[in-house]
């Protein structure tokens, strides 16, 4: 085994990062990946932004490569994982960004609206979990990551959102929680075969928010802002390499100090 700064390092490694394009979360994820020597397939439903995003990183240097991906379709959840395995042998690496809806607040969600959202939340997690899963098992290494939400452990704080009229979508919450212990489940069902499953928590995201909601926020989490681009790099590739080895079943906490309070 090499010093620390070699374990920290995923060359030769193919990672997958569903919504590997998206301007929240998926971007930073894949070019985290890629700055640490991945091979990444950048999975998303806009295929026009993803191929820009693919060719923006290989004009830096990156092997960074897109393909199609909707998540609350059963079929285009299978046709990615073969994809992957014919083209680059299988994934090493899954992070699971893509995330379906966060719209409208509790008087606005419908049953129907909530259907829409668990097909992708829900059983398209699932689906890519176990599907890419299988050539981990098989060569008895991996590294699944889920991105879920400081909101999946604490509830949300509404004098957050006073003087603005955003609202926080509760099929959200719901979700987010349901991913930190579905990871504790994958940890566990699949450790034994050499693969680790672990969730990263994300505070709020700076997205040019209304300036009372940046206010509330900055003067509520100890650090005094919010995530950039950057925040989630480190956490990502961490748990990605060989230097979390021994890492499983976890939730690492990306918010700030949010939730030490």
């Amino acid at each position: 085994m090499g010093g620390i700064l070699e374990r920290f390092s995923l060359k030769g490694q193919v990672a997958v990062v569903s919504g590997g394009s998206g301007p929240r979360f998926g971007s930073s994820v894949s070019e985290a990946l890629a700055e640490a020597g991945a091979t990444v397939v950048s999975a998303s439903r806009s295929m026009d932004r993803n191929q820009a995003f693919a060719e923006q990183q290989r004009q830096r240097g990156y092997d960074v490569h897109a393909a199609q991906l909707d998540i609350t379709d059963g079929d285009s959840i299978e046709a990615l994982a073969a994809h992957v395995s014919g083209e680059f042998g299988g994934a090493d690496i899954l992070v699971n960004s893509a995330v379906v809806g966060r719209r409208g607040g509790w008087e606005e969600q419908t049953p129907e609206y909530w259907s829409h959202s668990a097909q992708g939340n829900m059983v398209g997690l699932f689906s890519m979990c176990k599907l890419f899963s299988t050539a981990m098992v098989e060569r008895r290494r991996g590294s699944i990551i889920n991105i879920s939400s400081m909101y999946g452990v604490v509830a949300n704080d509404p004098s957050l959102y006073e003087g603005t009229e955003m609202k926080q979508p509760p099929d959200y919450t719901f979700v987010k929680a349901g991913m930190i212990n579905f990871t504790r489940y994958l940890a566990n069902y699949l450790g034994g075969a050499g693969v680790r499953a672990n969730c990263i928590c994300p505070g709020g995201y700076a997205d040019n928010q209304p300036a009372p909601f940046v206010d509330n926020y900055n003067k509520r989490v100890p650090l005094g802002r919010m995530m950039d681009n950057e925040d989630i790099k480190g956490a990502v590739v961490f748990l990605a390499s060989d230097a979390s080895q021994y890492v499983t079943g976890t939730s690492l906490m990306v918010d700030g100090g949010f939730t030490s309070l």
